[in-house]
């Protein structure tokens, strides 16, 4: 959460707008609904509420290049994508039309049209948006057929009967199956901006992703209930990222067809998703679908994000901020990110004065300011030699002594003085201090316990000088260690060290 209780999602990195401007122009439903748009010239005969007549519908195929039931389909949706993105524009009028058809109106190139190619990147990611906006909704609907199968409209003649339909037999919410939607999103969103593998183009199983969406976080073995579910969420997912790819926002390779057949033959309600008995291989998993967000697919989310009052910073928000809000931040960023955080944040300031920022901003014995310090020795790693009379200043200092002997120390100076015993154990109670609130609300990780049996086993007597640590942290780190370490004596000894240091403080 942010100082103001917003909602956060870790950062991510973005391309440059005019890069993601090329994609949304290349995307295959802004690309046809433009070709349309112009192909409209002079005015196309459209019914009331803008559709196609069956003859012009064909002619628009045909512009197109696309053949067949799917091809009318796709130029069906290419127009309807034009209109809502305002590349077309309808004018009522009296009959007469460019193409001679019957009709309400006509359709005309819209005013949008030229932003496409005399606008600015902005302009083009704003209609690409628009586009984005009317796909989520195409998405999160029924097919109509199916819609009315349900409702029971067809009489026996195969035409709609109206009287026939019982809405509230819809098993439809239409906010549901957004929030779904939106939920699928914002979980490859998460995933994209934390795991390195996705976020250098690894693609999602789509049973992983549909269970981060219907299982239980703390689920070792999913029961067949929840196995049911997941294996639901995914056909569901696998239909509505069938109709978000051509948008741009997903790359997605779909469920194999064959799967989908035997679960038609004895799973009406989904696909028999894998279970944990062993796993599918690799091969196995991506017959199941796979999908990851373009690029183009994160910037939009990222939009969405903030218009909904999340606070989704990407990398490069802080390169004109000060160090203290750099360092503030830096903890809640990946590694990757974090490290491309510190590179643009320093590229704009002289390395002496930068390191001297940074360390003014690492000071402070408030809760924060051990990650400060953690985040402070982290871009400092990244500065090179100019930074030395920066590191030098602060030698003696309480705080920063200790993080300065060892940045000179790497970079193989000169002239380091050796630190105190003292100056040695508020290093390790800090260091441990920051470990701990970065993981604040959450399991212990592996990477702590390792920290605290190395410190142990390096120091003979570690508790009985540890709690003399006049640091404000001292006792609550005792105390983790106590937890943490599989030792019994040695969390024994963690404990006592821990009540001796709060009774001291």
């Amino acid at each position: 959460m942010t100082g103001d209780d917003r909602p956060t999602v870790p950062p991510v990195r973005l391309p440059a707008e005019a890069e993601l401007a090329r994609d949304a122009l290349a995307s295959p439903l802004l690309s046809r609904a433009a070709r349309l748009a112009r192909w409209a010239g002079e005015g196309v005969r459209v019914g009331a509420g803008g559709e196609l007549s069956d003859e012009s519908l064909e002619r628009a195929a045909g512009h197109l290049g696309l053949e067949g039931e799917d091809g009318l389909a796709d130029a069906e949706r290419a127009w309807d994508t034009a209109l809502d993105t305002g590349l077309l524009e309808i004018r009522e009028d009296d009959g007469a039309g460019g193409d001679g058809g019957a009709g309400d109106g006509t359709a005309v190139p819209g005013e949008e049209l030229s932003l496409l190619t005399k606008g600015a990147p902005a302009d083009v990611l704003d209609i690409w948006r628009d586009g984005l906006e009317a796909a989520l909704a195409d998405a999160a609907a029924p097919a109509l057929e199916d819609l009315l199968g349900e409702l029971g409209a067809e009489g026996e003649d195969g035409r709609i009967d109206p009287d026939s339909l019982d809405l509230d037999a819809l098993d439809w919410d239409p906010e549901e199956e957004a929030d779904f939607l939106d939920g699928a999103l914002g979980n490859l969103y998460a995933l994209t901006a934390t795991d390195p593998a996705v976020t250098d183009g690894a693609m999602v199983p789509l049973p992983v992703l549909a269970a981060s969406m219907v299982a239980p976080e703390d689920m070792e073995h999913p029961t067949d209930s929840v196995l049911e579910d997941v294996s639901t969420a995914m056909v569901r997912l696998d239909e509505q990222f069938r109709m978000l790819e051509p948008i741009g926002i997903v790359d997605y390779r779909p469920v194999d067809e064959a799967l989908i057949e035997e679960a038609d033959g004895g799973e009406p309600d989904g696909l028999g998703a894998p279970d944990d008995s062993g796993g599918p291989d690799e091969e196995d998993l991506t017959r199941y679908g796979m999908v990851r967000l373009t690029p183009l697919g994160l910037y939009g989310v990222r939009q969405r994000l903030l218009e909904a009052g999340v606070h989704a910073p990407a990398v490069g928000d802080l390169e004109q901020e000060s160090a203290e809000e750099l360092l503030a931040a830096l903890p809640g960023h990946g590694e990757e990110a974090a490290r491309h955080e510190i590179e643009l944040w320093l590229a704009r300031r002289a390395p002496l004065e930068a390191a001297r920022e940074l360390l003014a901003a690492a000071r402070g014995d408030d809760r924060d300011a051990p990650r400060r310090r953690l985040a402070c020795q982290q871009a400092l790693s990244i500065t090179g030699a100019e930074a030395e009379p920066a590191l030098r200043e602060v030698l003696d200092d309480g705080h920063l002594g200790g993080l300065a002997r060892v940045w000179l120390s790497e970079r193989g100076f000169s002239d380091v003085p050796a630190p105190s015993e003292e100056m040695v154990f508020w290093l390790t109670v800090d260091t441990l201090a920051a470990q701990l609130a970065t993981e604040e609300g959450g399991d212990d990780s592996e990477e702590l316990r390792e920290l605290v049996r190395g410190l142990v086993d390096q120091h003979s007597g570690f508790f009985d000088k540890a709690w003399r640590v006049d640091h404000p942290a001292t006792g609550e780190v005792l105390e983790a260690m106590s937890r943490v370490h599989p030792d019994r004596k040695a969390a024994k000894d963690a404990r006592k060290a821990a009540y001796r240091a709060r009774s001291r403080g």
